[in-house]
């Protein structure tokens, strides 16, 4: 267990939690002594200017055979510990591993590690052929070795047509495929991608999604993916790590990183959230009552340590509340007045106003009863499980 889980993990457990998501792939898991340590991240540091330091004492363990998402906004921090992994920074302070050797001052060429980048940095003077060879040419593999072996790449990608093609007669997906083909053939224990997928469209962004997923299933080998797409981070990965201002804020399995945030950035950064602000007006064997500005109450949360008469937020994800007409809700409920609905397809996001709050969304099914009789303006009750609403102080 890495050791950014441990407190987390035995808060889960005292909590009586489960998650339905192993912490890596079931084929990892199964493998004998699994999951082990193959990259090691201990206390690095990096500053470009001697000052301001853009990744602080980071610590962290990635798996044998897992696909890692580091996750965040510009500037986090996320892409410049790629880049050290990569070979293409070195850290101010700390050590990075690869299998016990100590890379710090390995150049890139020399660390055996895959890489797809953003642009996908293939040459544009040599057919699909002769770009997936190139590593295995630097390597002096050559002859039929090296052909098999290109064969057997552009085959796992499907574009095992499209050998004798350069990439300007390529799309986009097709000249991505190629640089995944070309970090795979040499057979690297690691492969890295610097959001290889940012400059894909919507459609096709998603479709490559899935079968980055498939790949890694099917191959076993470990890929550490950088993005700040959160749906494409819980699409594809065993585990997320959070990035905010140099700072893992959490690490975890994706269900476990949307369900139970452990902090106001990750609640806000990964998918919609629900705030309310208000005072922990009683707390009692760890549940406690909210106090709204406009004098309403939330009761029965968890109080997560927070003292009696702090000010709090407490965050809720909208598929998590449900409305009910006035007449059928306890005195007790939260009462709002919808502003508006927006129809999104799969489901209807309803805008309710809230008295001295921000607005809060709920996210209903098309079949949900509730959206029956519904209109801008209408007055009805928040249903909210206390279960599922997290407070951070």
């Amino acid at each position: 267990m890495p050791r950014l889980e441990t407190c987390r993990e035995n808060e889960l457990k005292q909590e009586n939690i489960t998650t339905h998501l192993p912490l890596v792939s079931k084929e990892v898991a199964d493998k004998p002594g699994a999951p082990d340590t193959l990259v090691q991240f201990s206390g690095v540091k990096k500053t470009y200017d001697g000052e301001n330091l853009v990744v602080k004492n980071l610590n962290l363990d990635i798996q044998r055979g897992e696909f890692l998402t580091l996750l965040g906004p510009s500037g986090s921090g996320k892409t410049t510990c790629l880049m050290m992994l990569a070979g293409f920074e070195f850290p101010t302070g700390g050590e990075i591993r690869l299998d016990g050797q100590l890379l710090n001052k390995v150049p890139p060429h020399k660390r055996n590690i895959g890489m797809v980048f953003q642009n996908y940095a293939l040459f544009p003077h040599m057919t699909v052929a002769q770009n997936v060879a190139y590593p295995l040419r630097v390597r002096n593999i050559g002859g039929s070795e090296r052909a098999d072996k290109v064969k057997k790449a552009l085959d796992m990608v499907q574009m095992g047509k499209f050998g004798d093609r350069y990439p300007a007669q390529l799309s986009g997906g097709q000249q991505q495929r190629i640089a995944l083909a070309r970090a795979l053939v040499f057979d690297p224990k690691l492969v890295l991608m610097d959001e290889p997928l940012g400059a894909l469209d919507k459609q096709l962004r998603e479709h490559m999604q899935l079968e980055l997923k498939a790949l890694h299933k099917r191959l076993g080998v470990t890929f550490v993916y950088v993005t700040h797409d959160q749906s494409e981070a819980l699409t594809m990965s065993d585990r997320v790590a959070v990035f905010d201002q140099g700072i893992i804020q959490q690490l975890a399995v994706v269900d476990r990183l949307y369900e139970y945030p452990e902090n106001q950035f990750v609640a806000g950064f990964i998918g919609d959230n629900n705030r309310f602000n208000g005072v922990l007006a009683a707390s009692e064997g760890g549940n406690g009552t909210l106090r709204l500005p406009h004098g309403g109450l939330l009761s029965g949360l968890n109080a997560n340590q927070a003292e009696v008469g702090r000010q709090v937020v407490a965050c809720i994800r909208p598929e998590r509340i449900h409305l009910l007409p006035l007449a059928d809700a306890p005195q007790q409920a939260l009462r709002v007045s919808v502003s508006s609905l927006i129809y999104f397809g799969d489901h209807v996001r309803v805008r309710c106003a809230i008295p001295q709050q921000d607005d809060c969304f709920v996210k209903l099914s098309l079949n949900d009863p509730a959206l029956a009789g519904l209109y801008e303006g209408t007055e009805v009750a928040l249903d909210i499980d206390p279960k599922h609403l997290r407070i951070f102080i």
